[in-house]
């Protein structure tokens, strides 16, 4: 008789360095990306409303990745990059 573990083999994770804190973010660009999980629209629209009220000087943009949160998003991140201060990744409930 064979048993396998129900739980699988998890993948083998590298760590990274977080990016550097910002100063402030008056001024600042943050993107709001929406990963495409349930409800994740919702919850950054309301981020992006909370930003408006309590920090107008802050430029929210609300990008959505071109596909299902399973697949990566190299142009998204690149323009992120490019023209963001930072990002909040929206997931959902």
């Amino acid at each position: 008789m064979t048993v396998l573990n129900p739980v699988g083999f998890p993948p083998k994770v590298s760590r990274q360095t977080p990016a550097p804190r910002l100063d402030g973010l008056d001024g600042a660009t943050v993107y709001l990306v929406d990963c495409r999980f349930d409800d994740s629209d919702i919850f950054l629209s309301q981020v992006q409303a909370w930003f408006a009220q309590h920090l107008p000087r802050v430029r929210t943009v609300v990008k959505r990745i071109s596909n299902v949160y399973l697949h990566d998003d190299p142009t998204t991140w690149e323009e992120i990059k490019a023209r963001g201060s930072a990002a909040i990744l929206g997931v959902g409930h």
